[in-house]
């Protein structure tokens, strides 16, 4: 050993303080790293409450399946789009035509006030939430029926939603005719005066096609084509407008698709806050909705047992009392109903509601007007809109118009829809009126 070195005596003293020391230091790491873990977590918190834990929060319980959060704002979002694009597309065609003129300003003063109200939260929110249990339902009586949409029906009706038809455009289908039925019995000529305007509906001969979407369920097409408005070109005693030759359309190309779908995609994603797959998920539940809805209504009856009827609406029995001592008398039916009715959509017509099946109008109403005789009077009744005198001018079983023949369809697949809401016992969790989207926005009126 050289000399001047000497060898460090290391007491236990010693070992103790240096391993005490290393605790310490542990301990202080330990701490910073759990208080810097404890600091991102609160930072992060609210992120992840927003976008990781909220959307998987239920909004309804459909059976065993959630409704989530992301379903119902995606579905929020979207039908905020297109409520908005109706309105802004409409401003535009009404601003082609100008707007100078205190009619068409009004009417679209209306239109802006009425498309705000579908936007208020608690409305948009009920709607949506309507609609996305409906998805639900459909979805789940689709699966207990091995009836399955493929991606396939997906992506094709992702491409008829932006008009690109690969393997040609889709021919019309076959019109369905309402063909007439009886004319006016001498009884019925009796009772109708001459002047009388009204013309039974299933004399019309109508063409429409037999495609229909169901009510229920909002098309998927962005395009809004305004129908209220007439072009101010159609006048009464004009001429017939001759038709002009149209340029030959450019070639829809599948790289004009795909733009036209990339640019959308990115529109939705930046202003809307939706994604391709929100935008699949909606087209695949109306495709899946459109399915069970034409099975569900496949055997709703083409025609029905109807009455033709007339009223006159009182506000109290002994007033119904005195009318129908007037019309006993034989004073006129329709005179009468101009003269005391207070129904302000028939009185002006002679109290006619036309013809009608069952499930329509109030039920005391039509359990008194199906048993009545042609041309018979019932005594005062007592219904839901005050108290009434009805004649009936017609009965029969009657081939339903295609509007008729819609609406029979829609009420049958309502009341469906009701009774699949009761079997799959549906459960709704009031946080959903917390977490209505308000973006996007409606934009001022006028701009």
């Amino acid at each position: 050993m050289a000399k001047g070195t000497q060898t460090p005596i290391v007491t236990r003293k010693h070992l103790a303080r240096v391993e005490r020391e290393r605790r310490q230091n542990r301990i202080i790491v330990i701490s910073a790293i759990v208080v810097g873990v404890l600091v991102l977590g609160l930072i992060a918190l609210p992120w992840i409450q927003i976008s990781l834990i909220q959307p998987r929060q239920p909004v309804a319980m459909v059976g065993e399946e959630a409704v989530t959060t992301h379903q119902f704002q995606a579905y929020a979002r979207y039908l905020r789009f297109q409520l908005i694009q109706q309105y802004n597309q409409y401003q535009s065609f009404a601003q082609m035509f100008g707007t100078t003129d205190e009619e068409t300003q009004s009417y679209l003063s209306q239109y802006w006030t009425q498309i705000n109200y579908q936007l208020e939260p608690t409305t948009l929110g009920q709607s949506v939430l309507d609609q996305v249990i409906n998805f639900s339902l459909v979805k789940q009586y689709a699966a207990d029926n091995n009836i399955v949409i493929s991606e396939e029906e997906i992506d094709r009706a992702v491409e008829e939603f932006f008009g690109y038809y690969p393997v040609g455009t889709p021919t019309t289908a076959p019109t369905r005719e309402v063909f007439p039925t009886s004319t006016l019995s001498s009884l019925q000529q009796t009772l109708v005066p001459p002047t009388a305007t009204y013309t039974p509906t299933a004399t019309e001969v109508i063409t429409e096609t037999v495609e229909i979407t169901p009510t229920a369920t909002l098309a998927p097409t962005a395009t809004f084509t305004p129908t209220a408005t007439q072009a101010p070109t159609a006048t009464a005693s004009g001429p017939t407008p001759t038709s002009v030759p149209q340029p030959t359309a450019t070639e829809y190309t599948l790289d004009a698709y795909q733009d036209n779908y990339k640019n959308y995609i990115d529109y939705l994603k930046g202003e809307v806050g939706i994604s391709a797959d929100d935008l699949r998920w909606i087209i695949e539940m109306r495709l899946y909705q459109d399915k069970i809805y034409e099975l569900v209504t496949a055997d709703i009856p083409e025609s029905q047992d109807q009455v033709w009827a007339r009223h006159i609406l009182v506000a109290d029995e002994e007033t119904a009392l005195a009318v129908l001592t007037r019309l006993n008398n034989g004073e006129d039916f329709a005179a009468l109903a101009q003269e005391l009715s207070t129904d302000t959509t028939t009185n002006t017509t002679g109290g006619d509601l036309g013809w009608f099946g069952k499930g329509v109008k109030d039920q005391i109403f039509e359990a008194v007007a199906f048993t009545l005789e042609i041309g018979g009077l019932s005594e005062p009744v007592q219904t839901t809109a005050g108290w009434e005198i009805i004649q009936v001018l017609g009965h029969e079983v009657r081939q339903l118009t295609n509007d008729e023949l819609e609406q029979a369809k829609s009420i049958a697949f309502q009341t469906w829809l009701d009774e699949q809401r009761v079997l799959r016992n549906v459960e709704v969790f009031d946080i959903w009126s917390e977490r209505v989207p308000l973006v996007p926005t409606m934009p001022p009126f006028g701009s």
